[in-house]
């Protein structure tokens, strides 16, 4: 069986390198902050409802992790 391809868009050199000093700066692996970043973008936008009607049944989350506004360090599953 074919493996599903998903496609992966090649971000600008720039914002990779804004992204890395960030998440230095903040101490989280880049993944968890572009997540976050991004998350915190899209949620409730026309693409994130699709995305979740897309990822059915499949568990989603329908919210963002947490706020990057309010400048938490953590996500609501790892807080203690």
């Amino acid at each position: 069986m074919a493996r599903a391809r998903w496609y992966s868009p090649q971000l600008d050199r720039f914002l990779v390198s804004a992204l890395y000093h960030e998440a230095r700066r903040r101490k989280v692996p880049m993944t968890r902050l572009a997540n976050r970043l991004l998350e915190s973008a899209l949620a409730g936008s026309e693409g994130w409802e699709a995305a979740v009607l897309a990822e059915a049944p499949a568990p989603c989350r329908t919210e963002p992790l947490q706020s990057i506004v309010d400048g938490q360090q953590t996500d609501k599953a790892t807080a203690t």
